[in-house]
């Protein structure tokens, strides 16, 4: 079976070091699918305009807000994304008893589509689940191999956040008080805020909730598949940790944890048999899976408009790469745009990867290597963000020639 997995986390504003809302996800793809990034402006449309998605054209918005994705190269959709209202959104694919129909909306649409319609989390949340229920959700999430599956989200704003879980056409959310983490497996049960309607009628039709009268419904117990569960329990389990152990988390925590690899440490270590749930951590490599971390995005979301969001993007596998500021205002340098199925030298994803696949060679002795390098300069970049919010934004071209110039000069030492 092809493995797709993600992690995606929050910690509300009243609980980090800045007083900012976090939001943190990395997207797990297959290990050669390239994942730029992608920028829209704010765009009004005529009435009875139409979008197409990736498998499905619906009604469009008389408006969409300006935003910032990170896309499969093949995708319409996001993997994970940020607006101009400092909405956050990330998906994770979750598996149901439900099948999934040859067409319908994939998660990464969804994603696209919440943070294009939706002002605020709340009104996100409105706009992804009605869509769902309208249009359902289907077609193969993956380019060389038929893969479908439901999905949950985080859906965060400085004030407010929501875990949204789906199958089909139905689903559950709750809100997040304080910090939460969600991965491929379902974490609501009784304990949902909201849900579809007829959600609990739908599933004792089908056999799988058998609760008593009086019993509140339980969404994991009646539509989880736990067959595959075990692929995600660990690393929900590492970012539960991170959470309840971080304190206030700052974003360099952050950008640690997103490099997880287990027990503690950031190294990718190999050689993890089929079954082990400690195969598929935090930080992904395509040992014994099928799918790599891909793309990685942090957002710190301040309530007072005053202040920019701080967004931190981190090509392919984070452990062997940096984090770099980036945000909405202006074009994105062309080399974070670009690539498609193959590789492409002037794209920085491909250049990225390039390096990652490099220290695969043997990770445990050359990723330290990568690591000292980006760790100082990361340090640097995120001094200088706390003295300069909007300097990040104006010398973003000249970051990513730094990136790629200390990028050649690590693969020279890798030999």
């Amino acid at each position: 079976m092809t493995a797709t997995s993600c992690d995606t986390l929050v910690v509300m504003g009243s609980s980090t070091k800045s007083g900012h809302t976090l939001f943190a996800k990395n997207s797990d793809r297959p290990p050669t699918e390239c994942q730029p990034l992608f920028l829209a402006p704010r765009l009004r449309h005529p009435s009875g305009a139409a979008v197409r998605c990736q498998y499905l054209e619906i009604p469009q918005a008389a408006e969409t807000l300006a935003v910032l994705g990170s896309r499969p190269w093949w995708l319409w959709g996001f993997e994970h994304g940020v607006n101009e209202c400092r909405v956050a959104i990330g998906n994770e694919a979750l598996h149901t008893r439900d099948e999934l129909g040859e067409t319908g909306l994939l998660g990464m649409d969804l994603v696209r589509l919440g943070l294009e319609r939706g002002r605020t989390a709340a009104a996100a949340l409105r706009v992804v689940t009605g869509l769902i229920e309208q249009y359902g959700q289907g077609g193969n999430a993956n380019y060389s191999v038929a893969r479908r599956y439901h999905n949950s989200f985080i859906i965060a704003d400085p004030g407010q956040a929501w875990i949204l879980e789906t199958s089909g056409r139905h689903w559950v959310a709750r809100r997040v008080r304080d910090r939460a983490a969600i991965s491929n497996l379902a974490t609501i049960e009784d304990d949902w805020d909201e849900a579809s309607p007829g959600i609990e009628a739908y599933a004792r039709r089908r056999g799988w909730w058998t609760g008593q009268t009086g019993q509140r419904f339980n969404f994991r117990q009646a539509f989880e598949n736990p067959e595959v569960r075990y692929r995600a329990e660990a690393r929900l389990a590492s970012s539960c940790r991170f959470l309840a152990a971080a304190g206030t988390p700052a974003i360099g925590d952050v950008m640690r944890h997103l490099r997880d690899h287990h027990e503690g440490g950031t190294v990718h270590r190999p050689g993890r048999k089929e079954g082990d749930p400690l195969g598929w951590s935090v930080c992904m490599h395509p040992d014994p899976g099928t799918s790599a971390t891909a793309a990685s995005l942090i957002a710190e979301l301040p309530s007072d408009p005053a202040l920019p969001m701080a967004l931190w993007c981190s090509l392919a596998t984070p452990c062997t790469g940096v984090f770099l500021p980036v945000g909405l205002d202006g074009a994105l340098p062309e080399t974070l745009t670009r690539g498609e199925g193959t590789p492409d030298p002037a794209s920085a994803w491909w250049a990225m990867k390039a390096l990652s696949d490099a220290a695969m060679r043997d990770p445990v002795r050359l990723t330290p290597v990568l690591q000292a390098e980006w760790a100082a300069w990361e340090t640097a970049l995120l001094e200088d963000a706390g003295r300069d919010r909007t300097g990040a934004r104006r010398r973003l071209e000249e970051r990513v020639a730094e990136m790629l110039r200390r990028r050649r000069g690590l693969l020279d030492r890798l030999g």
